[in-house]
């Protein structure tokens, strides 16, 4: 078995105002800059065989606060991204429903296989982001290589990871919180993600408001 800690990265400037990233490569903030050495500090005497991240940077500066003082490299993977929300991606939430009504009901809907307009990107569906997490996921953990691994992601992933371990499908609303820098504790059977923990952001209680929750329910 290999116990999971599954991380969303600390937040950006975009996460604060709630403009929607997706693909879109948007560093962290000050404030996310802090969160991470804050979880690097409070995971400094985990043991971890690996550190693994997105490739896009706010996920990889943060996975750098877990792996540079254990002097390792972080291991990116681009499975590991957000989901594309193709034409969405930059703008304000407020905003997607008036420019794009329909596909924003479909998005409000949790509508698998709806693809938005494209936009600097080809958007995903929900079923076609889903199965991408849940098989990069599984091609890492199920290599036997590692007893404890961080993988350093987006929120979207940590929803996808939290409903394959719960068994809880799309169609039900989200009733619980995405966290930035949160840490998030699973296990991996062999057979599939079993949940141990869920939004733990202690290590953050000395950061007053930092733990931001704006992912769409």
């Amino acid at each position: 078995m290999t116990e999971v800690l599954l991380i969303r990265h600390g937040e950006t400037a975009w996460n604060a105002v709630k403009r929607l990233q997706g693909h879109l490569d948007v560093p962290l903030n000050a404030k996310g800059e802090q969160q991470a050495a804050a979880l690097g500090h409070a995971l400094r005497a985990e043991p971890l065989d690996a550190v693994f991240s997105s490739d896009l940077q706010r996920a990889l500066h943060t996975a750098q606060a877990l792996a540079a003082p254990r002097g390792m490299q972080v291991q990116i993977d681009p499975g590991l991204r957000e989901r594309c929300y193709g034409a969405f991606e930059g703008m304000m939430y407020a905003d997607i429903g008036q420019r794009y009504p329909e596909a924003y009901a479909a998005w409000q809907a949790r509508d698998i296989d709806a693809r938005f307009p494209q936009g600097v990107h080809v958007a995903e569906t929900l079923r076609e982001f889903s199965q991408r997490v849940i098989h990069v996921m599984t091609r890492i953990l199920e290599s036997g290589r590692y007893r404890k691994v961080a993988l350093v992601t987006h929120g979207g992933v940590l929803e996808c990871a939290y409903r394959a371990a719960q068994g809880v499908g799309f169609s039900h609303p989200r009733d619980f919180d995405i966290l930035n820098a949160s840490v998030n504790r699973l296990q991996w059977t062999g057979n599939g993600l079993k949940l141990l923990q869920w939004g733990d952001v202690s290590h953050l209680k000395e950061l007053e408001e930092l733990a931001l929750d704006e992912i769409d329910r």
